[in-house]
């Protein structure tokens, strides 16, 4: 099986309630839910065997994320995906496959410089996004609020549950916090890392809770809170520990790209 490496890369920070985001209502008192956070919006470049890939592209500049999105979410300078590559000496040009967990706003930008990239997103998840309910416009970039969402004229290879996209990289359905989301697994020579999208947006909510007999400490912002728990269970159990996991949100990737640390290297 082939083996890559794996760089995450911020490409900017979204200002987030604790209280809704992180943390289930029922868990609260059992954790600290005071105020906001900047989460990290954090997407991945794998590299082997002479490809180069990206799980998701990121969050949009600042005025249009502040405007549409999270008021106080930032796209600081360099940031933006394009830019980021740009410094590790990568053109857009030279990225031939995409993967997206979902298509959320923060997951989709710039596709539009990726000319020769060839693009995936599960079938439900891109037939909702294209005709979503009005809860869900904003999440989508829905042309009823006058933008036009990053993926519209995408041309994406559309996927039927858990397969393989190529030698090393598979997906699965990892839905609850959307209709469509899934899990992007990449072997590495250290193991399989689970790029898990927004199925979690901290390392505490794959921890249990013995006092409210949890065995996972559910997140705040959901679809289906049900699909969500047994998503998060199913990721406990495939994942060869914690340290496997990639979540697109959680504060810990910031310390993980300021380290400058490549994984499966």
């Amino acid at each position: 099986m082939q083996n890559y490496t794996i760089t995450p890369i911020i490409t900017g920070y979204t200002h987030t309630n604790k209280a809704t985001y992180l943390y289930h209502h029922s868990i609260h008192k059992y954790y600290d839910t005071e105020g906001f956070v900047d989460l990290p919006v954090t997407i991945f470049l794998v590299q082997g065997n002479g490809r180069k890939i990206l799980i998701d592209t990121g969050m949009s500049d600042t005025d249009r994320a502040g405007k549409y999105h999270h008021p106080g979410s930032v796209q600081p300078e360099g940031h933006a995906v394009y830019e980021q590559l740009d410094k590790l000496g990568i053109g857009c040009g030279e990225i031939d496959t995409i993967i997206f967990t979902h298509l959320h706003w923060d997951h989709v930008y710039y596709t539009d410089r990726f000319t020769n990239a060839k693009m995936y997103a599960q079938r439900k998840e891109y037939e909702f996004a294209m005709n979503p309910i009005p809860l869900y416009y904003k999440s989508y970039e829905y042309p009823a609020l006058g933008i036009r969402p990053q993926f519209a004229d995408m041309e994406i290879t559309l996927l039927d549950g858990e397969c393989e996209v190529m030698d090393g990289i598979y997906v699965y359905p990892s839905t609850g916090h959307s209709v469509g989301h899934q899990t992007v697994v990449v072997n590495t020579k250290d193991g399989e890392y689970h790029c898990c999208g927004d199925l979690i947006f901290t390392y505490d909510n794959i921890k249990e809770v013995p006092e409210a007999h949890y065995d996972i400490t559910p997140p705040g912002r959901f679809l289906d809170i049900v699909d969500s728990w047994n998503s998060i269970v199913e990721l406990k159990r495939r994942a060869k520990s914690p340290d496997f996991i990639l979540p697109t949100h959680a504060p810990e990737m910031i310390e993980l790209v300021e380290s400058g640390k490549i994984l499966g290297v």
